[in-house]
């Protein structure tokens, strides 16, 4: 686990008292093996309760805005309530980058 992963992990794990928490670097699967920029997380939290997704969204946003201003470029986020995970079979997969960039010519 790099340092980045460590840190999402732990802080993610301060702000919601997870049931179930991955946090998961995708940056080789984006060109960038080197680079910690891209993640998934999977994050289970009793808090989810009720919640629309768009709020569990937000709210994982409002934890890590210091780290998707700056060192993270790309979030997946597979937020859960828990009856929600104990329904679910698989987390779904991330799609493969399709490479480049807009601004390459």
């Amino acid at each position: 686990m790099t340092a980045l992963e460590q840190h999402i992990h732990e802080k993610i794990t301060r702000h919601f008292a997870p049931a179930h928490l991955e946090v998961i670097n995708e940056s080789d699967l984006h060109g960038t093996p080197s680079d910690d920029s891209h993640f998934k997380v999977v994050l289970v939290c009793k808090d989810f309760d009720g919640m629309r997704l768009l709020q569990r969204h937000r709210a994982v946003n409002k934890v890590l805005a210091e780290e998707l201003a700056g060192p993270v470029h790309a979030l997946a986020l597979h937020v859960y309530s828990v009856q929600e995970w104990q329904q679910l079979h698989a987390v779904p997969e991330s799609p493969q980058c399709r490479g480049g960039s807009k601004l390459e010519s």
